[in-house]
């Protein structure tokens, strides 16, 4: 059966702005703004405000803001970072660019986000930054984070690449902490045409070192004070950003509208025990990134859901801790259990604001069927 509703369609958003996307492209070119530039400027400002920090620092990628952050705290070799092995790859490569060394911390079955509960137990002497997840969309529990990282004087880092808009405890993520670092990738909630990340801090020595950083360490023209890289946003991401910055409120409703419809039909499997939902704490507020759901024998869940005409996807079905990228520090099965039982039944729903009532009804109502089929 051809796919009925597909599990993401960028041109749908892209059909909606088309217009107003090319006025402003035509500006950048007009201009010849194409690295950094005016419309960079301004989302940078745009976006601090957003996130309710003082600075925003645009960059070619989440993965580069992570790694500038990581110079900006002057973490290097011999150096650990706890972070998280459910989530994508990136996540530990500004660690590992950094020459530092990833600590892994499971994480808590429901949140699916760091147990700080386990955090403790990670910290050693060498300690120098966490890295906590707002995995899918989901805040982690940065009130506990934030306390067991106080206490003992280690900065925070959020990974905050799938959750612009989300809060906890009524505050943006990514302004939280000492760093937030957000990913533009496309298909994220704040998407560019083409990669791109930011760095939002409210220290405003980091702010300025990562501003040098990403421009060849230079701190004015032709003055280069350290080692840098070309992590620069280019005029087009900056200016496509700017716009869908200021539809992003209305498109986050959407998805929580999306996410409620799903919760209310699934509640009854979720009782059952035959299906897994999200599940949000009074403290939070997810922008479903994405839609994730946990099933046994997922594989035949998903085939069964394609003869139906539902796509879908998985993120992420090996923890990093168990990629061969990092085979060097000494993971095996059983050390995560939590990320490991995720990965195996992980199954990501169509999740998009221009999903329509009538395709999320239709989504809902495939599922149950796929389950029944299964059971």
């Amino acid at each position: 059966m051809t796919t009925a509703v597909p599990f993401f369609d960028l041109h749908r958003q892209y059909e909606s702005i088309a217009d107003e996307i090319h006025a402003e492209l035509r500006e950048v070119c007009a201009k010849s703004a194409f690295i950094l530039g005016e419309k960079v400027t301004a989302f940078e400002s745009d976006f601090a405000k957003f996130t309710g920090t003082r600075h925003g620092v645009a960059v070619n990628s989440g993965t580069s803001a992570l790694h500038l952050a990581l110079r900006c705290l002057n973490i290097g070799p011999g150096d650990e970072v706890i972070t998280v092995p459910m989530t994508f790859i990136a996540t530990i490569w500004g660690i590992c660019y950094a020459g530092a060394t990833p600590v892994f911390v499971d994480v808590e079955p429901a949140s699916r986000t760091m147990d700080p509960l386990k955090l403790e137990a990670a910290i050693t002497p060498h300690t120098k930054a966490i890295i906590p997840v707002h995995l899918y969309g989901q805040p982690a529990n940065m009130r506990e984070i934030l306390r067991i990282a106080d206490a003992r004087g280690i900065p925070v880092i959020e990974d905050a690449a799938q959750a612009h808009g989300a809060s906890a405890d009524g505050r943006p993520v990514g302004g939280i902490g000492r760093i937030g670092c957000f990913s533009f990738y496309p298909g994220k909630n704040l998407g560019a045409y083409g990669e791109g990340g930011a760095l939002v801090t409210n220290d405003d020595a980091i702010a300025a070192r990562a501003r040098a950083l990403r421009d060849h360490g230079q701190s004015q023209r032709y003055q280069h004070d350290e080692i840098g890289y070309n992590y620069r946003m280019d005029g087009f991401q900056g200016a496509v950003l700017g716009i869908k910055l200021r539809r992003l409120h209305n498109w986050t409703r959407r998805r929580r509208q999306i996410a409620t419809y799903y919760h209310e039909q699934f509640a009854p499997l979720a009782r059952d025990g035959r299906l897994e939902i999200p599940v949000e704490d009074e403290w939070s507020r997810g922008v479903y990134h994405l839609y994730v759901v946990l099933v046994d024998k997922r594989d035949a869940f998903r085939e069964r859901l394609q003869s139906l005409g539902v796509g879908s996807a998985l993120h992420y079905p090996v923890p990093v801790h168990l990629q061969k990228a990092v085979a060097a520090l000494g993971g095996r099965r059983g050390d995560h259990t939590v990320s490991e039982r995720i990965a195996e039944r992980c199954v990501s729903l169509p999740m998009f604001p221009e999903l329509t009532d009538a395709e999320v009804e239709f989504v809902a109502a495939r599922v149950r069927q796929a389950l029944q089929d299964a059971s």
